[in-house]
């Protein structure tokens, strides 16, 4: 890459630049799209032109002011699909912007990196808002003090290795409704309610890599119903591979006894209460957080 040549280029009057980007999803898959008339390879990927994507011009500014803009194009089962998007494959996906020499690839510079944001979709196209770096700065930072645990069952905080046996299944899905409701038969092994609050993940078919929240969890008739908070949005049918995570509701004695993870707890159990705060001493009725006096008072 020589930025110095592209600067040059520029100079010369007579340009032959375009504009690229590059969609990193979460989940590992990237996407390039450019506004020329041909494909281009650029930094080893891709950048399609038949995609119909294009951006407004970009806002940047100096400081700590959030830079932004805007893509849009048309949605293709080529690039970005209306299924993707309703998935969520999308949310949170890396941008990055170039200005290219579009005769020689190897020439260009970064213009923009952020995220997607609010994705729009109408008339067989779609609108995605573009984050920069600096929108982060706009995140409430710091530590709430609660009394249930603010960690996430397995993160750095939490340090709990969720692959122990007893604490994930893998199954095949076998009565699916609405994307929402699956039940299973002979799903023995787990007590009533063990995957309520925990992870519900695709590992294979058309939903693959998807993740959902458990509901409720419940054992009836001999078989399971897992229900999630809603449909895992790709269509999951029978035979398609599932991973159940145990759930965690944040308590202390969830932690204490189903987890055997106190050390690293990262609640407030013995934080007072509204109403503790709020309180008053009463003659005759037991008060904590004071001495008992003689004669009933406090």
């Amino acid at each position: 890459m020589s930025a110095g040549d592209l600067y040059r280029h520029l100079e010369s009057g007579a340009t032959t630049v375009c504009r690229a980007w590059m969609v990193t999803r979460r989940d590992g898959v990237v996407l390039g799209f450019t506004d020329h008339d041909r494909d281009l390879m650029l930094r080893g990927v891709t950048c399609r032109a038949d995609t119909g994507m294009t951006a407004r011009a970009l806002q940047q500014t100096t400081g700590l002011s959030v830079d932004n803009s805007e893509a849009m194009g048309a949605l293709s089962a080529a690039a970005i699909t209306e299924a993707d998007i309703l998935t969520g494959r999308f949310d949170g996906a890396e941008v990055r912007a170039f200005l290219v020499n579009w005769a020689r690839p190897e020439d260009h510079i970064e213009q923009f990196r952020g995220s997607l944001g609010e994705i729009e979709r109408a008339g067989g196209s779609f609108r995605a808002e573009l984050r920069g770096l600096t929108e982060v700065l706009n995140q409430p930072q710091g530590q709430a003090y609660l009394p249930r645990c603010s960690a996430v069952l397995g993160d750095g905080r939490c340090r709990f290795q969720i692959g122990q046996p007893g604490y994930f299944a893998v199954r095949a899905a076998e009565e699916v409704e609405d994307g929402r409701v699956f039940r299973f038969a002979g799903f023995a092994g787990f007590d009533d309610g063990w995957f309520t609050h925990g992870r519900f993940e695709v590992i294979s078919g058309a939903a693959v890599g998807l993740v959902g929240l458990v509901k409720s969890d419940r054992l009836a008739g001999g078989g399971r119903r897992i229900e999630l908070w809603q449909s895992i949005g790709a269509e999951v049918v029978a035979g398609d591979q599932l991973r159940l995570v145990a759930g965690c509701d944040k308590a202390v004695g969830t932690c204490r006894e189903k987890f055997a993870n106190f050390l690293n707890f990262r609640g407030f159990p013995h934080i007072p209460g509204e109403d503790w705060l709020a309180s008053y001493p009463v003659s005759g009725r037991p008060n904590s957080g004071g001495r008992r006096v003689s004669g009933g008072g406090t």
